[in-house]
């Protein structure tokens, strides 16, 4: 009685070892394939890690800064002229149970020059507002140099300048003096930037009281800060409005500052999102570059397909052995895009000086896209190396 001789099978050592050895035998060319793969999946993994860096930076500035910070300004009235908040506006404010802290600054009509001798038109963009000894505290805002203002000092001609205001005036620490509306004001204070309140960094501070004596403010506020209770914000925002002026809080706009960091978050996601789409198609590429790469193999190899076909290779083991070349030709190339990504974001990150972050997620995503692309890229390939003729294959050239 006859018995069917079967087929040898392929253990996985076999196969990892059949699989390198093709690819050893064509260095550049699986060098530049595979470059096309790591280029894609570097990019997949740097983009990723650089927005998710980022953002975790924004959080971490944001439990530093609080979410808790409202602020309330005058809108327009009905007939389309800008409102006036009312001088009692901030004592109400701090009158709410939640509300911890409460600060205002006013519009002064009055610019800030580094000497008497510039003229009056040139402002470098610097504006003069009244501000209440609670302000800074409200806002966590720090000196760099001097201190804030307080009841003392904001009663006599002294100045606090914002970050971006002192450096446009070339002064980097307190003690000297500038010019403002016609006389000189010590400059008591240059304050750290102001996460929350930008404006503030561009802006000379003048004690409410002072504001009053020499520079004609009227004592109404423009912008009002307060602070409440995280669990509170809410309830406190929408009662804002009314407590600031109970008979027109329609003309009181109120804004939550936090929300603007949100917001830049978010346009920084839909960012993100195109650049994924473009190392996606660069992931594209570089699995066509695969692919052909394996097509030109099999034209190349047909006499070496025959002969393992001769020898009693079936055609599912040659199916295996160049599919399991793509897979790691693509795992190289994957392998490579991962360590270069993530060494692009830890760089970036650092520049920057935000935490370096890159999602496991991201980097397993990217393994499993190689994977996917070594597959697609393999699989036609690998079924035409399988169904050469051993005769016809070894006939080729």
């Amino acid at each position: 009685m006859k018995t069917a001789l079967a087929p040898a099978r392929l253990g996985a050592d076999d196969v990892l070892r059949v699989g390198l050895g093709g690819l050893r035998a064509r260095p550049a060319r699986v060098v530049l394939s595979a470059l096309g793969i790591a280029i894609g999946i570097a990019t997949m993994v740097a983009v990723i890690g650089i927005s998710s860096s980022s953002k975790e930076d924004l959080l971490r500035r944001l439990d530093r800064l609080g979410t808790n910070l409202l602020t309330a300004k005058p809108g327009d009235t009905l007939f389309g002229d800008k409102a006036e908040l009312p001088e009692s506006a901030p004592g109400m404010v701090g009158r709410i149970g939640p509300v911890t802290a409460v600060g205002a600054t006013g519009s002064v009509t009055a610019t800030v020059r580094r000497t008497d001798r510039i003229p009056d038109e040139v402002t470098q963009g610097i504006a003069v507002q009244a501000a209440t000894p609670d302000l800074l505290g409200t806002l966590g805002v720090g000196t760099a140099s001097g201190s804030r203002l307080n009841a003392g000092t904001g009663r006599y001609p002294g100045v606090v300048l914002g970050s971006e205001a002192a450096r446009r005036l070339g002064l980097d620490r307190a003690g000297g003096q500038v010019w403002i509306g016609g006389r000189w004001f010590v400059v008591v204070g240059v304050l750290r930037p102001a996460g929350l309140a930008p404006e503030i960094d561009r802006s000379a501070l003048v004690g409410w009281d002072a504001a009053r004596r020499y520079l004609g403010f009227d004592g109404h506020p423009t912008t009002i800060y307060e602070r409440s209770t995280d669990a509170s914000v809410g309830d406190v925002r929408d009662v804002l409005a009314r407590t600031v002026s109970p008979e027109h809080p329609e003309e009181v706009e109120v804004s939550r500052p936090s929300d603007a960091l949100e917001a830049k978050a978010a346009a920084a996601g839909a960012f993100t999102g195109l650049l994924l789409g473009l190392g996606a198609v660069a992931l594209l590429v570089g699995g066509v570059g695969v692919a052909n790469t394996m097509v030109v193999s099999v034209l190349e190899r047909r006499r070496e397909i025959g002969l393992r076909r001769s020898l009693g290779a079936t055609r599912g083991q040659v199916r295996v052995q160049f599919l399991a070349e793509s897979l790691l030709l693509s795992a190289f190339g994957g392998a490579a895009g991962v360590v270069l990504g993530a060494a692009v974001t830890t760089g970036f990150a650092l520049w920057k000086d935000w935490p370096p972050v890159v999602p496991v997620w991201a980097l397993g995503g990217a393994l499993a896209a190689t994977l996917a692309i070594g597959t697609a890229a393999g699989l036609y390939p690998a079924m035409r190396a399988a169904r050469l003729p051993p005769t016809a294959a070894l006939a080729a050239p």
